[in-house]
């Protein structure tokens, strides 16, 4: 214990106050620009669908590689949009990971689906296609629902595996769409989320590794075709010239101010996301002897939205590195099927890999300005807590 308190007692003199998700000191970096952006909107007055909106859509699919995206009001909004948009309904299955934010349940149970948990893998946190397929053979042999579409989620920012996945969603006739919430900056094979699947949606809640400062997202498509029907959805289902309902919608609208904001972030994301990748590799060097963090596939490099460790005695753990002034969270002590919102579609016998990770994982700070001393210093309370 000598160590954990000797840690506790120097951390504001060695390091400094070190924040969980630091938003202010980027805004330090990039105030002025925003100010100006935002300064143009309030010029102009164009609120909803101002000009940002269109030149944010086009830099984002340079960005990404994807045919085009589509802003929309949230992450929850930008999975909404192309379930509906592919006609699910009362009696069909989606299948999704029970680890991952409630968001991607509540989007498929909205559009009147039937969410299916799939168990993860224990080393990539994210979707365990086996698992996937033993789920969908399930469902077929019961006979009770569809199997119409899977939702795997890159975890942390880590992208799962869209070749199996894409695979196997071919095969069986699913539609495939990527929750990206959490893995704007990530790779797969040398190409960059938002083209790994036919639909990709993401989220830029302003603590994500490219957030907004308020609520917003995007979905991005592999076809150019379904921009106009996913545009039409957001905006209550309307035609482009606003004055017939085609289709059932709703409001999912990215406002122009956020537009604005997210142009400029999107100027220094490169810079973040390396710096990002710095931290993660001195975390993964330091404490991967210590405990299980996430494991990539071959071929993938994460946004790193977070950075999570899975140790034993977790809450021992995190209590003693909170003293030592370590900031920490849990994503996620409870697993979607374990929640009373869900509980009525847990799978019979639970899910094995989820609930151990659930009771195991925490996350570490991870932002692009942690400096070298808070991230040696996060290691070192880290290493004393476990010991």
């Amino acid at each position: 214990m000598n160590g954990v308190a000797n840690l506790s007692l120097n951390a504001d003199s060695r390091v400094g106050t070190i924040a969980f998700i630091d938003l202010k000191a980027q805004q330090r970096r990039i105030r002025q620009a925003v100010e100006k952006r935002l300064q143009a909107v309030l010029d102009h007055g164009r609120y909803i669908a101002g000009p940002e909106i269109e030149e944010l859509e086009e830099k984002l699919a340079e960005r990404t590689g994807a045919a085009a995206a589509v802003s929309c009001a949230s992450g929850t909004a930008a999975l909404i949009i192309p379930l509906l948009a592919e006609g699910l309904d009362t009696g069909d299955a989606v299948f999704i990971p029970a680890f991952t934010y409630n968001a991607t349940a509540n989007a498929v149970l909205l559009t009147g689906a039937t969410p299916v948990f799939v168990d993860i893998d224990p080393a990539t946190f994210n979707m365990d296609a086996d698992d996937l397929e033993r789920r969908i053979g399930e469902v077929r042999a019961e006979g009770k629902l569809r199997p119409r579409a899977v939702i795997p989620v890159d975890l942390f920012g880590s992208p799962a595996d869209y070749t199996r996945f894409e695979t196997i969603a071919e095969r069986e006739d699913l539609f495939l769409l990527s929750d990206g919430a959490q893995s704007f900056g990530g790779r797969l094979n040398g190409r960059w989320v938002g083209d790994l699947a036919p639909a990709t949606a993401t989220s830029f809640f302003p603590g994500k590794a490219f957030g907004a400062y308020g609520d917003a997202g995007a979905v991005f498509a592999h076809d150019k075709a379904m921009v106009d029907h996913w545009a039409s959805i957001r905006w209550h289902g309307t035609d482009n010239a606003r004055k017939d309902s085609i289709r059932v919608g709703f409001n999912g609208r990215m406002d122009t101010f956020q537009a604005a904001v997210l142009l400029e972030k999107l100027e220094i994301f490169d810079d973040e996301l390396a710096a990002r990748h710095e931290i993660a590799d001195v975390y993964s060097r330091r404490l991967s002897n210590i405990g299980r963090p996430q494991t990539h596939i071959t071929g993938a490099q994460s946004g790193y939205g977070y950075y999570s460790l899975c140790v034993k005695n977790r809450d021992a753990v995190v209590s003693k590195v909170s003293a030592m002034g370590v900031p920490t969270a849990i994503y996620y002590a409870k697993p979607l099927h374990k929640m009373d919102a869900f509980a009525a579609f847990a799978p019979e016998g639970g899910l094995a890999q989820t609930e151990r990770t659930a009771d195991e994982i925490f996350a570490l700070p991870m932002h692009p300005y942690l400096t070298p001393a808070q991230v040696d210093y996060i290691c070192d309370a880290v290493e004393a807590a476990v010991s």
